[in-house]
């Protein structure tokens, strides 16, 4: 009941009342619309309810309401603030970190371009090729209309990006944290948070798992490890994801790691530390014992030496989705060859 029924219900109430309570003979016309005053009052109210009855009754042939999506707003690991009216729908990605993450999260049909060396999972290979880390190709990106533009923190075109109109989010893969972080972040843009979180819980128990299996398996001190993940030599210290993989695996990484994530080193550096077991690329086996002094490590003069085709050192290498199975792949290596 409404409180504008129960008010006239009561009004005409109070009158009836007032009349009898006096106590004068009603004339004819006061009695006759005395005994009309129910009639007079139901109609009323049914024509109350009727009123109610429409006013929540939608119609069918209004346009139904849709409340506006919330903003999405993120900050990236350039320090800047990013706003989106909607979850983002056209990507261009830049490192194959970041397409991989994208498709791990179940989003690869909205890819419009990656970088030129995305090649997992397969349907990514077919898509237009934006470029690489130093050479992005903008004005391709500018025709493709992207949403957003997924990129390396250490890509200097953010700048060039907005002047244009285009929206980029920069992250930071290096360390074994940013890649949950990077997933989660990833997830958020693309209205995918739930997905982020159960991609990110599910790489976290795979490699729980792969980390308890390897310290069963191995008692006393781990092997000692030197990792390169390119011939300049670029090595991946311990503050690298790739590091932080060795160390749940019980490995000693040879670069400390006040040598940064992935340094320079000096050739004679990896001979002063004598590593137990080496990893270097495939392309790089033949060559790298030709470097000066190397055939005195023990790795090498004990054949301790992994390397894996490009499809296994992509997992190994890059800081993304299937970092669990790249562990893995050490893993195997380090049960192979280590004393």
């Amino acid at each position: 009941m409404s409180d504008s029924i129960g008010n006239l219900r009561v009004g005409a109430a109070t009158r009836i009342g007032a009349a009898t309570r006096i106590g004068a003979a009603p004339r004819i016309g006061a009695a006759r619309r005395i005994r009309a005053a129910p009639r007079i009052f139901a109609a009323a109210a049914l024509l109350a309810a009727l009123c109610v009855a429409s006013a929540a009754s939608p119609d069918p042939t209004a346009s139904p309401h849709v409340a506006a999506e919330p903003a999405i707003v993120v900050r990236d690991d350039a320090g800047r603030e990013v706003r989106f009216a909607h979850p983002a729908q056209r990507i261009v990605t830049l490192i194959p970190s970041l397409t991989e993450t994208v498709c791990a999260l179940g989003a690869c049909e909205r890819l419009v371009a990656t970088d030129r060396y995305s090649d997992w999972p397969v349907e990514v290979r077919s898509l237009p090729k934006a470029g690489g880390l130093d050479d992005a190709q903008v004005e391709e990106i500018v025709r493709l209309r992207p949403d957003v533009v997924l990129i390396s923190h250490s890509q200097r075109i953010t700048g060039r990006l907005q002047e244009l109109g285009l929206q980029s989010v920069a992250l930071d893969t290096q360390t074994f944290a940013a890649i949950a972080h990077t997933v989660a972040l990833i997830g958020q843009v693309l209205g995918l948070s739930d997905r982020a979180v159960a991609l990110n819980r599910e790489i976290d128990r795979r490699m729980r798992t792969l980390s308890e299996a390897a310290h069963s398996r191995r008692h006393g001190e781990g092997p000692s490890v030197y990792v390169e993940v390119d011939p300049a030599p670029y090595a991946a210290g311990a503050d690298s994801f790739i590091g932080e993989m060795l160390a749940r695996l019980g490995a000693r990484n040879i670069v400390t790691p006040n040598l940064g994530p992935f340094p320079v080193l000096n050739p004679e550096y990896v001979v002063r530390h004598d590593p137990d077991v080496i990893i270097v690329t495939e392309e790089e086996v033949p060559r790298f014992t030709g470097r000066p002094g190397w055939d005195q490590i023990r790795a090498v003069k004990e054949r301790r030496v992994c390397s894996f085709p490009p499809e296994v050192r992509h997992m190994i290498e890059r800081p993304g989705p299937r970092v669990a199975d790249g562990m893995q792949a050490l893993e195997a290596c380090l049960e192979r060859v280590a004393p």
